[in-house]
């Protein structure tokens, strides 16, 4: 399997490479690797694509099979095939999840820095976002349950709680006892919680496994919404197929009365796409976890080696949050995505990981490395020099 090879994507139809047309930007910003898909999704694809008939599609007995198949052997969680809800993606889950649960002017709570959609979904569902910033421990992020506690009890109308696991930007993988600490936490406040898994197959670290927040214990899949897809694990996000499980019926009722007549079906070739993965694509998944070890590894050996940048140990997802803010103050540097843009980087603005008007990871950066190791280098290279 070929993750060296860099392929031509400009010009094109990529959003990440098309943000900067026409300049010598090397891309690494949005969560988009720039490998080929695996070799059994690109055949289960062309044999869609050769029936000829893309009409309105729903999933079939094979592919739900495949998906608890899936679920079962890497993870030890055996669920129901009538907990499966499809959805065309998993941002459309969250946002689902703000309107099923509670009412208008409820609020909805997360940790920060995250991935910006879990608190503007709050906002487009008539929510209020709540937050608690993790907190940097021995030289891992983790979150603080006092100030967790603090944080609510200002919001006694805190209806869910949006977590992410494993966790972007910080690249955690939160362990058994901190998820029962949580839901614990849940449990205290009567919090449904919301779980974007969509990194799960991600862990870099061989020693860590993924926990579903859902299968901790039946209390905890009572009160749980979980969101997953295969877009990330196998890079076909353009593709359009997610799922939520969620195992409490009425629950799951609110939860797809919610998508009535604004969420379409979900696309033909994304459900044959997350079949031919779920069975085939793990000897593609292993090669490609070898890869970004490599890549991780390398970034965190020349991070280390730049004045004024830091990061932590990703255990998983392709992404690095690097803090810039030694660097900031050493050159006098007001936006370092903007000085590593002017250098030919393009990487995500810490400041947007936050919500407005709480702009506390604006020195932040974050650094997509799920790319041929050739890119990276370049583009670590381009970063070294912008800064001797």
């Amino acid at each position: 399997m070929d993750f060296d090879t860099i392929i031509d994507r400009r010009g094109a139809d990529s959003i990440k490479w098309n943000k900067y047309a026409g300049r010598d930007v090397i891309p690494l910003w949005v969560a988009d690797m720039d490998f080929a898909a695996p070799p059994a999704v690109l055949e289960a694809l062309q044999k869609r694509v050769d029936h000829g008939v893309f009409g309105y599609g729903e999933p079939w007995p094979s592919l739900v099979e495949a998906v608890q198949t899936h679920l079962a052997e890497e993870y030890s969680w055996q669920i129901e095939a009538d907990w499966l809800v499809w959805l065309p993606g998993l941002v459309t889950g969250l946002n689902i999840a703000c309107r099923a649960v509670g009412k208008p002017n409820d609020a909805v709570f997360t940790f920060t820095p995250v991935y910006p959609p879990f608190f503007s979904a709050p906002q487009f569902s008539q929510r209020r976002a709540v937050v608690a910033p993790l907190t940097l421990v021995d030289g891992r992020w983790q979150w603080d349950e006092a100030a967790v506690e603090a944080a609510l009890a200002v919001e006694p109308d805190t209806r869910l709680f949006l977590l992410c696991h494993p966790h972007n930007p910080v690249g955690r993988v939160w362990r058994e006892e901190e998820l029962r600490r949580m839901a614990a936490f849940a449990e205290r406040h009567d919090l449904v919680v919301c779980s974007d898994e969509i990194h799960c197959g991600l862990v870099l670290d061989p020693q860590l496994r993924h926990r579903p927040f859902a299968a901790l214990s039946p209390e905890s899949a009572r009160r749980s919404i979980t969101l997953m897809a295969p877009s990330k694990t196998f890079n076909i996000p353009g593709l359009g197929c997610a799922f939520a499980v969620i195992p409490d019926a009425a629950l799951r009722r609110n939860f797809e009365a919610a998508m009535q007549g604004i969420v379409p079906h979900v696309n033909v070739l994304g459900l044959a796409a997350t079949e031919a993965a779920y069975r085939h694509g793990g000897a593609w998944r292993t090669a490609l976890l070898d890869t970004l070890r490599s890549n991780r590894d390398l970034l965190e050996a020349r991070v280390a080696a730049l004045p004024g940048l830091t990061m932590n140990h990703v255990e998983a997802t392709y992404l690095a949050w690097i803090d810039a803010r030694e660097l900031c103050r050493m050159r006098g540097i007001e936006n370092p995505q903007r000085f590593f843009e002017q250098a030919g980087v393009g990487l995500s603005d810490g400041a947007n990981f936050t919500p407005r008007g709480q702009r506390d990871t604006s020195g932040f950066i974050r650094l997509n490395f799920g790319c041929p190791r050739p890119l990276l280098e370049s583009a670590l290279e381009r970063m070294r020099a912008a800064l001797t």
